[in-house]
């Protein structure tokens, strides 16, 4: 699969219920609604990695990881910090680190970043730029992700053949294009 679902609501997860998706991201969540959905949502059998930076009411730092670790065992986290994946790695659970790449001086930065944490696999942001994943590809080991402003398939298959592991979008009619299913 090219596509990693991101979903901003159980409306969204809703329409992967019955897909060929076996994982998705958690985007935007009130940290009170957090048990019932992430329930819902293994209950149905999906991996889920859980944007801490985006859990309203969540302080993302490393006390706060290992409260939803022990409570809520996501499969990962996605996070901008990188002591936060750093410790999700040694908790054992798979990671993302998300980069934004605005300038040259933000792509040193994120590198020297993801040496540092040695995330699993990285997001990159905004993921409409080629050059910059096949860039990271060459830099550091770990996957790429490219996430943000992805509204094509064409862009889907741009990051792919950049060298992509994945695309994260929320575009829900991406998830379902014949194109995206390998």
């Amino acid at each position: 699969m090219k596509i990693l679902p991101a979903i901003r609501s159980m409306k969204d997860f809703e329409k992967l219920i019955g897909s060929r998706y076996r994982a998705c991201v958690v985007l935007d969540m009130h940290i009170g609604h957090l048990e019932s959905h992430l329930t819902t949502i293994k209950k149905h059998g999906f991996d889920v990695y859980l944007h801490l930076d985006l859990i309203k009411g969540l302080s993302v730092d490393t006390a706060s990881l290992e409260f939803i670790h022990q409570k809520y065992k996501p499969t990962g986290i996605v996070t901008t910090r990188g002591r936060v994946i750093k410790k999700a790695n040694q908790l054992g659970m798979e990671t993302i680190l998300r980069v934004f790449v605005i300038d040259s001086s933000a792509i040193e930065k994120s590198i020297e970043l993801i040496r540092q944490s040695e995330p699993k696999l990285i997001e990159i942001l905004p993921g409409v730029v080629p050059k910059v994943i096949h860039l990271f590809k060459q830099e550091v080991d770990a996957e790429v992700i490219a996430g943000g402003l992805i509204e094509t398939q064409r862009e889907v298959d741009d990051a792919i053949a950049a060298g992509a592991k994945y695309v994260t979008t929320s575009k829900t009619e991406l998830w379902f294009s014949p194109d995206n299913h390998m």
